[in-house]
């Protein structure tokens, strides 16, 4: 096999890894002993037996144990051994329906409700509520009352009747982790909404599923064998729970026959829990994702990969042409060249409680152009990423826009319905975010996270997208790819995670980048080298560049031009070299003089200059 095989193959090696793990855990493996002994012998029943469970013979009442009777015979002379395997059949199916039944409604129903939010939620959560209230002993009974004494259709019910708390689990998680930064680096990247709740939201809550999951399993065990103990359940079909009730009957007489179903209730219930503990466990524990030794190899510099025809996007001079958005927003471009990013008037704002709107970002006027690098300045609150995040379409819960517009490349985004901006995100724009190890999930390997964005966007087989993304890495000036590829975040240092991020926002071939902060995280060193990364990657690939900082030295290092931000509004732009060596606005002034390392602004930005042959 060779090394491109391994690395597609990773996958699996990694599920036989956590069978392995679990095989070492001497609790999930003896737990997954005991719940596998006893479904085969429920399985296995018309095997194991020698009579039917329902076959009786007074003349063997309360018989001790004979040849072809291990455990003897009850109050009614049938076969206790039978009677135990046949009723673990209709135990333990009853709760896998009520199982079923829960998971069906609860889990799918609190991803989508504590992702989406809004509305949606507060109408499920209601429902949920409600169903919570009512006393679930009281709904069986009559349940049994109005649909008869089957015990199948009492499960449904008891279904209905857990599914709130798979709801509420899972909606509690959903929301804690929908504002993880990995989750909006996501959205940015262009996956959607299904996409990410399946592969970063669902692996978050599948540990406490699989507790819960146990948990119901006992509880629906436990209701089922109640009710039969009480004598309201299916009637003659032999359960664990109507061997009890026998088994009371009885007690004075044969206290023995309790033994045999309670420790049956007693073991399954402990085994799924303990064995529910060990899966968690298993499946959290990545301390071995990456500790292998990689083998090393040269990987070539990438030529770009072949992007299909409907994710390249136009040239802005062609777009201009045939549209007249275009050609109005190269008018508004600096010195009237084509731009990338023009916005105009943006105001955003969050709604209070009211029902009015707190306006954070006023009337802003900004432009970016290709091969230019615009530095977006201002203290902290000032209104710098709210801005960003108004053109990427990702303001938080609560944020919308008030009024402006946001042309990218010459299309009209504000409005623009979720599909088609996502379409624009990793393609058209992409992010940089700051914090580089929160923004990338920890579930999950770096080549991974790499890998889906490719796979949606550019329509790749996974092998041609394995072999992008470690070009993609070798790109960032990452020593050893294919190690950083199979590593989890936390195997990595922050300056490496942030070329991660780099490479992922260079991986669909961007033509406007929005960095924010891309350094405050990184030491002096990395951030210098970082620096230097965006400046080649932006030259090589003639990259439209909004850098979102509070740095000055970062903007006279990088910017071509500037815009100083305060309390929400542009209060100055220029040139890199006017701002920085001639301020006209007081605030900017203020900010200079906290600088205490002058440097020099970098040469102005000058437009590519066309040789005609």
């Amino acid at each position: 096999m060779n090394e491109g095989e391994g690395r597609v193959n990773a996958p699996s090696t990694v599920r036989r890894g956590a069978l392995g793990r679990l095989a070492r855990n001497p609790l999930g493996l003896v737990s997954a002993a005991v719940l596998a002994l006893i479904a085969l012998a429920v399985l296995l029943a018309p095997v194991l037996v020698s009579q039917p469970p329902d076959a009786s013979d007074l003349r063997h009442a309360f018989a001790g144990p004979s040849g072809g009777h291990p455990l003897g015979f009850d109050s009614a002379g049938r076969d206790i051994w039978s009677r135990l395997l046949y009723g673990g059949r209709t135990t333990l199916s009853g709760a896998l329906i009520s199982l079923a039944v829960s998971l069906l409604l609860g889990v799918p129903s609190g991803l989508v409700a504590g992702y989406r939010g809004g509305r949606l939620d507060g109408l499920a959560s209601w429902i949920a509520n409600l169903v919570m209230a009512l006393p679930a002993m009281i709904v069986l009974l009559a349940s049994r009352a109005v649909l008869g004494s089957t015990v199948w259709v009492l499960m449904v019910v008891l279904g209905v009747l857990v599914a709130p708390a798979f709801f509420r689990l899972v909606r509690g998680i959903v929301v804690q982790v929908r504002g993880e930064l990995y989750v909006d680096a996501a959205r940015v990247s262009g996956l959607g909404d299904a996409r990410i709740i399946a592969r970063h939201v669902l692996v978050v809550v599948r540990g406490p599923i699989i507790i819960q999951i146990a948990l119901v399993a006992g509880i629906a065990i436990g209701l089922q064998a109640g009710l039969e103990f009480l004598g309201i359940g299916s009637g003659d079909t032999p359960t664990w729970g109507a061997m009890l009730n026998e088994a009371f009957q009885n007690i004075q007489r044969s206290p023995a026959l309790m033994l045999w179903p309670g420790l049956a209730l007693g073991l399954t219930s402990g085994a799924l829990v303990l064995l529910a503990g060990a899966l968690r466990d298993v499946l959290e524990d990545r301390t071995g994702g990456g500790s292998g030794r990689a083998r090393r190899r040269a990987v070539p510099v990438p030529a770009a990969a072949p992007v299909p025809a409907d994710t390249v996007p136009a040239d802005p001079a062609d777009a201009a042409s045939a549209d007249p958005a275009a050609a109005a927003a190269e008018d508004h471009g600096p010195a009237g060249r084509a731009t990338l990013l023009s916005v105009r008037g943006l105001a955003v704002g969050y709604r209070l409680p009211d029902g009015s709107d707190r306006e954070v970002v006023h009337d802003v006027d900004l432009d970016v152009a290709p091969g230019e690098i615009v530095g977006l300045v201002g203290e902290s609150g000032s209104g710098k990423t709210q801005t960003a995040f108004s053109v990427l379409g990702i303001l938080p819960e609560g944020g919308r826009i008030l009024r402006g517009g946001i042309l990218l490349d010459g299309q009209e985004v504000v409005g623009l319905p979720e599909r088609r901006r996502r379409a624009l995100r990793g393609g058209m724009v992409a992010y940089v975010p700051q914090e580089p190890m929160s923004n990338l999930d920890p579930a999950f390997t770096v080549g991974s996270q790499l890998v889906e964005p490719i796979r949606v966007r550019l329509g790749l087989s996974r092998k041609q997208a394995v072999q992008r993304a470690l070009d993609l890495l070798s790109l960032v000036e990452i020593a050893d790819p294919e190690r950083t590829f199979r590593s989890y975040p936390h195997q990595i240092s922050g300056g490496m995670a942030q070329r991660v991020l780099i490479a992922g926002a260079m991986s669909c071939e961007p033509r406007l980048l929005i960095a924010d902060e891309p350094t405050t995280a990184l030491d002096v060193r990395v951030q210098a080298e970082i620096l230097e990364l965006l400046r080649r990657l932006q030259r090589e690939h003639e990259l439209g560049v909004l850098l979102v900082t509070h740095n000055l030295g970062v903007v006279a290092d990088l910017c071509d031009r500037v815009a100083v931000m305060r309390e929400g509004r542009i209060v100055e732009t220029g040139t890199a070299e006017q701002v920085l060596h001639a301020p006209a606005d007081p605030y900017t002034r203020t900010l200079l003089e906290a600088v205490l390392d002058h440097v020099p602004a970098r040469e102005p930005w000058q437009p590519r200059k066309v040789v005609v042959p």
